[in-house]
């Protein structure tokens, strides 16, 4: 009997892992409320950050783009998750957040919808980003860098800015991986 629920549970757990999705499968919402996923993505590295408008960690918005437009053409992604769950600091809908990223830090990064990263509903690219047990997002701008493979290389704490040695010498490392 009790190799029989040993087997049970082994079958279990090895089908739970085979519907197990990769990040490129996750559904979500582009800023602009469409059905969207990180697919278009496959095959690239991309930084996966948690932003906020009306944050003390905002102005990273600039380092973001600027990490954006220098490595977009080698295969970096930007990918922007907005988040109120800390302090409300990112209280806008979808439309204000677009139109304040664009006009004051001129962010042409891809831009989703607001989303938690934390909590009972912590989206599933979260719980997929964080991992079985991992410790919750500690503010606003924490990032994650996943690799072409798309697997997390990288967690990046808050305030760390996205231009810091290394973060880019990370990035480089994941750019060179082919």
């Amino acid at each position: 009997m009790k190799i029989l629920i040993a087997l049970c549970s082994l079958i279990l757990t090895l089908v739970a892992r085979a519907e197990t999705k990769s990040l490129y499968d996750i559904p979500l919402k582009d800023i602009d409320g469409k059905e969207a996923s990180l697919k278009p993505f496959q095959g690239k590295v991309v930084l996966v950050v948690n932003v906020a408008s009306k944050c003390g960690l905002t102005p990273q918005y600039k380092q973001l783009e600027e990490v954006y437009q220098k490595y977009k053409a080698q295969g970096l992604v930007v990918a922007g998750f907005p988040c109120n769950q800390f302090g409300k600091q990112e209280p806008g809908t979808n439309t204000e957040i677009k139109e304040f990223c664009s006009s004051k830090y001129h962010a042409t990064f891809p831009m989703f919808d607001k989303l938690e990263v934390n909590g009972a509903n912590r989206h599933a690219l979260y719980k997929s980003l964080i991992g079985e047990g991992g410790k919750d997002i500690g503010w606003n701008f924490g990032k994650f860098i996943v690799g072409r493979d798309g697997k997390v290389l990288l967690r990046i704490e808050p305030r760390t800015k996205p231009d810091a040695p290394e973060v880019v010498k990370a990035i480089e490392a994941a750019l060179a991986a082919k």
